[in-house]
């Protein structure tokens, strides 16, 4: 994660799409049969006819969030490469890079994972073990900081820092906290609440103000739990579309389109980046190449992106060569957190799913000044 940190720039307007498709598929066995809730759908009119129950896999759930961690770390060891380089830099030394060869500013081994997967799993392990306690997960991060790790964030170290000096579970809103270090590792915390959310907005807030207390900051967490819930529960494309847009009606610097081509650690860059390639690209592999030979922030925007497209493109689309990259030992422990998570979910409990628009209207604007989400 990228240690700069650029003040917030004029708003960028978002081109709405005006075509929508369903909201789900419907799937085979070991299935949910869940209601929508009584609030109408906002893309039918009162008087056309009422949707039918939404039907989900629970199986196929499970190999989505399985994608979505595993792409999260795929997109990190594949991107650690190309950190701090620019795309001329990138172009001259690797042309394309397609492959996880490790290297960069870091030095690291092949598949060889940074700050992005091992916070983003120490929420996992946290949420698996002890279901959600904000200290637990805390204590999994001073831990982890005093393990000496290969790369730490500035904000990240500061927060956990002022956690392990006096105990403080948040840190008072902060200009220098509009990193995307709590972004990182929001994937964990939307499977777990699947789908419930006002539970992931709670949660996703709650553990971004251990390090990072910004409204930018809390909207991205928000918009990326979003966007993977919608695509654990196999949503098209276009409704993830339709999300970003209603959703940049409050947050309008995420706005993607022109793409400025920037991958700072800024919060807005990051998010920029991670939708111009998720919206532009059709397959999981185009999707994370082309973030990461974005350079600058690069394993960040790969993880967070690759959380997302794992989610949407499902566990076959990702290259098998990748997977084979990782340590066999975080393969297996990602399948496994990402299986209890979503055995520990509200989905599995029997929740009935919401409807589209619970997902895609806020509980309040995101604007400077104002970091009241709940």
């Amino acid at each position: 994660m990228m240690m700069g940190h650029r003040s917030p720039e004029a708003a960028l307007k978002a081109r709405a799409s005006t075509h929508l498709c369903a909201i789900l598929r419907h799937s085979r066995s070991d299935s949910i049969r869940a209601r929508a809730s009584s609030r109408p759908d906002p893309t039918k009119s009162e008087e056309g006819p009422k949707s039918p129950p939404l039907i989900v896999s629970l199986d196929d759930v499970r190999q989505r969030a399985y994608a979505a961690l595993l792409g999260s770390a795929i997109g990190d060891a594949l991107g650690a490469t190309t950190e701090f380089m620019m795309p001329e830099e990138i172009k001259q030394r690797h042309g394309v890079l397609r492959e996880i060869i490790g290297g960069g500013w870091l030095r690291l081994s092949a598949g060889q994972v940074t700050d992005d997967t091992q916070m983003a799993l120490c929420v996992a392990r946290s949420i698996a073990e002890s279901g959600w306690s904000l200290t637990d997960i805390a204590d999994r991060f001073a831990s982890w900081l005093k393990s000496r790790p290969v790369d730490v964030g500035s904000t990240c170290r500061r927060g956990i820092r002022r956690y392990m000096v006096h105990g403080t579970l948040a840190g008072p809103p902060f200009e220098d906290d509009a990193g995307n270090g709590a972004v990182m590792r929001v994937a964990p915390v939307a499977i777990a609440s699947l789908v419930d959310t006002k539970l992931m907005r709670e949660w996703s807030i709650e553990q971004a103000h251990i390090t990072h207390n910004h409204d930018l900051s809390d909207c991205a967490c928000i918009l990326v739990g979003s966007l993977i819930q919608l695509a654990c529960i196999a949503t098209s494309k276009l409704r993830l579309l339709q999300l970003v847009t209603n959703l940049t009606t409050d947050v309008a610097s995420f706005g993607f389109r022109p793409y400025r081509r920037l991958c700072t650690a800024y919060v807005v860059d990051t998010m920029q980046t991670v939708l111009h390639y998720f919206f532009t690209t059709r397959t999981f592999e185009d999707c994370l190449v082309g973030t990461v030979n974005q350079g600058g922030d690069a394993d960040t925007a790969g993880a967070i992106v690759g959380a997302i497209a794992g989610a949407y493109y499902g566990l076959d689309s990702i290259p098998r060569r990748w997977i084979k990259k990782l340590p066999p030992t975080i393969v297996e422990e990602i399948q496994s957190l990402s299986s209890k998570l979503v055995a520990g979910s509200p989905l599995s409990a029997g929740r009935p799913i919401p409807s589209f628009q619970d997902f895609s209207v806020m509980k309040g604007k995101c604007e400077k000044g104002n970091s009241k989400w709940k």
